[in-house]
């Protein structure tokens, strides 16, 4: 599956372009073929992800953090057609009304919507009637894209362009939702057979990161979420960010030592979450006679000491790095380190926490209407994490790239890597 392939970006933001991403917004003249190709591609992805998943598959919802592979699929369909072609496309019907409460996710100026922790109950319309929805609404994006004005796909474009970005976040959504509800069966299913987690660059020693003030956030090329911006002065303390990321083997090391049994290691949120879900090994983890093993894409694995550890919360990621004596860095420390290119597998397997919390930067204002939702009214009691992970789609991940859960969050590929702060 291509969503495993490890890649490797760097603060010029660029990736590997192919039918994505697509042509920056301000590259003139306009290329309108390269948008509606851009379009498609990413419409596709979602469509061959959701390929090896059977009607019932795509129905569960494991937990309230996770949706139904079905409600993905419609959501992001919902998307276009709300953002893009009720409002610019003449004459546009909508395929059903009743669609817009099942699907809409968190838009309040958007309209009501079904809880999400009800998504699951939602079984018609069917899988079949959700592929008629995407299509109905693919069919009428290729219209409007080939048919507006040079004008008008000024005002077009930058919609279009956050709903592709949009989809490619519910692409890696599906996969962790999926791998989650497999989780749950004991026949302990594989969405693929054949899926291997990518081998981790070798790299050892530590980036040293000079004290002093430089600057982070989106430089203003290519695309970039609103909660990346403005670009900013931040003060560096110095000091040193591992180049390696955690491995599994350090991982077994810290359970060794009792890791998950020493409330001294633990903030008293994570002790707690410790205690209430009955933590003692990262998520998907299991006992077995032979040693330890995890739930992949693939079903149930022995686990590989050599790659990096995944399925951490930010609870546990910050009580290994007290446990080892180091720090979990800051998202400026680990953007820095991630400009000069030293960081060994900053993107394509793990999602790495750092220890900044998600909020605003300074001067930050979300746009108007209801797309200024989308990211600035979630600022409170998360943690950003920065690279990418191996569900991560290729073209999505930019150094500067802002992704955020809640501290006991654990589905998604999070893993860590350490770094020392000078005081």
């Amino acid at each position: 599956m291509a969503a495993t392939a490890a890649f490797r970006e760097t603060c010029d933001e660029t990736t590997e372009r192919q039918a994505f991403p697509p042509p920056a917004l301000t590259a003139r003249p306009i290329d309108r073929a390269a948008w509606i190709t851009a379009f498609h591609h990413v419409r596709d992805e979602t469509e061959r992800r959701a390929a090896p998943l059977s009607p019932e598959d795509q129905q569960v919802q494991s937990m309230a953090d996770a949706s139904p592979t079905k409600w993905h699929r419609a959501h992001t369909t919902w998307f276009f057609e709300q953002f893009l072609l009720r409002a610019h496309l003449p004459g546009y019907a909508l395929y059903d009304e009743r669609l817009h409460y099942l699907f809409n996710s968190y838009y309040v100026a958007a309209g009501p919507r079904q809880p999400r922790i009800l998504r699951g109950l939602i079984t018609r319309p069917t899988t079949a009637e959700v592929a008629a929805y995407r299509a109905h609404v693919d069919r009428a994006v290729d219209a409007l894209l080939a048919e507006a004005s040079a004008a008008s796909l000024e005002t077009l474009l930058p919609i279009l362009e956050i709903g592709l970005y949009h989809e490619q976040q519910h692409q890696e959504l599906l996969i962790t939702d999926i791998l989650h509800a497999f989780a749950q069966n004991p026949l302990g299913p594989a969405y693929d057979e054949a899926w291997r987690f990518p081998a981790p660059q070798a790299a050892s020693g530590a980036v040293a990161l000079a004290r002093g003030i430089t600057q982070i956030g989106h430089a203003g090329e290519g695309f970039s979420f609103d909660n990346e911006s403005p670009r900013h002065d931040v003060l560096i303390q110095g000091g040193a960010i591992d180049r390696g990321l955690v491995t599994n083997a350090d991982w077994l090391t810290f359970m060794a030592d009792g890791g998950y049994s020493r409330p001294e290691l633990w903030l008293s949120d994570g002790w707690l979450a410790v205690q209430a879900e009955g933590w003692e090994a990262p998520g998907y983890w299991r006992q077995e006679e032979h040693g330890w093993a995890s739930m992949t894409l693939a079903g149930i694995r022995p686990i590989d000491p050599s790659l990096p550890v995944t399925h951490v919360s930010y609870y546990e990621a910050d009580a290994y790095a007290r446990w080892a004596g180091r720090d979990l860095p800051t998202e400026f420390e680990w953007e820095v380190a991630a400009c000069d290119g030293q960081l060994a597998d900053a993107f394509g397997l793990v999602w790495q926490w750092t220890r900044s919390a998600y909020t605003a930067y300074p001067g930050y204002r979300p746009v108007d209407g209801a797309l200024g939702e989308y990211n600035g009214k979630f600022m409170s009691n998360q943690f950003v994490l920065r690279g990418s992970s191996v569900a991560t789609p290729t073209g999505h991940a930019r150094t500067g790239y802002r992704n955020f859960f809640y501290p006991h969050q654990r589905w998604q590929f999070t893993g860590l890597r350490l770094s020392d702060t000078h005081a």
